[in-house]
């Protein structure tokens, strides 16, 4: 347990808080990332990107173990319609989804002829579209997944693929480095984060009703290190993973608040059964924080 340390920066981050105490659930891994909440079984998957796993904590029992040992060093995940695992996998270059019996579908690995990057972060959107994005940090080195070659002349994109039919289409193709993203609750932006870009920065789009994006200017930008991981609150207001530990901004783009952590910030999700639970992978950790406010369902 570490005392809770929220910030307020803004009068209008004076009734967000939570526990007295930040809990530590599980530490030791080389570098957490992706975390995923499953409702159902109550339980956290999140990835341990070096070391080429995913772990799960038990809610119900507090155990900690790990869930897949070869992950194809999966970075980002989420959790779809149905309650099936996607994920990122660094090192594969490629997107997949666990079925419910256990076996994994790939639903993306390359787009005309050329092998992805290496998928960083996704988010599903209520219509059942998949939105990630592809930075080459996989391929960059032999640390997080496989040194490889860029096949896009360089260049990293931010993806929308349908499962249903296959169509693969890039949404983003003026980013460094894209990296985290989230919608806000009704679906109608599209905030990415664009890490290498200096200072790293928030930007926002407006998603179109033929799933394209408009707009893409600068929502915010990071005055501690770098952005990454991202979510939404249930009242649209954005938590960004960040060195120092993890920064609300209001609608407007305003700074409001941070919740700061000893461990830098690479992630966060909301669970629990009211979202009002923030999981959050930090450095070598998983930390737990119980609020009071709720994700965007």
């Amino acid at each position: 347990m570490i005392p809770t340390d929220f910030r307020m920066l803004d009068d209008r981050f004076r009734y967000l808080d939570g526990d007295f105490f930040v809990e530590r659930l599980h530490t030791g891994d080389r570098k957490t990332e992706g975390p995923a909440w499953f409702p159902a079984g109550r339980y956290l998957v999140w990835s341990d990107i070096p070391n080429n796993r995913l772990m799960r904590w038990d809610e119900t029992t507090g155990a900690v173990g790990v869930f897949r040992a070869d992950s194809g060093h999966a970075n980002g995940n989420t959790v779809d319609r149905q309650g099936r695992l996607i994920t990122c996998e660094q090192g594969n270059r490629r997107v997949t989804r666990t079925e419910h019996h256990g076996t994994i579908t790939v639903l993306a690995d390359s787009y005309q002829g050329k092998r992805l990057n290496s998928p960083n972060d996704v988010v599903v959107r209520s219509d059942g579209t998949v939105w990630f994005t592809d930075p080459s940090y996989g391929i960059d080195s032999d640390y997080e997944g496989h040194r490889g070659v860029n096949e896009f002349g360089g260049a990293c994109h931010v993806f929308r693929l349908d499962p249903a039919t296959g169509d693969l289409r890039i949404v983003a193709d003026d980013f460094s480095r894209p990296n985290g993203l989230a919608f806000s609750p009704d679906e109608q932006r599209l905030y990415i984060a664009d890490t290498r870009q200096e200072p790293s920065h928030l930007r926002v789009f407006d998603v179109l009703g033929d799933g394209t994006l408009a707009g893409g200017e600068i929502f915010a930008t990071c005055d501690h290190g770098r952005f990454d991981g991202l979510r939404a609150d249930s009242e649209g207001r954005i938590w960004a993973a960040a060195w120092d530990g993890v920064h609300c901004f209001a609608t407007d783009g305003t700074l409001i608040g941070k919740l700061l952590l000893p461990e830098s910030v690479a992630n966060l999700t909301f669970g629990g059964p009211a979202l009002n639970h923030l999981y959050i992978t930090a450095g070598t950790s998983i930390y737990a924080l119980r609020v009071t406010f709720n994700g965007a369902r």
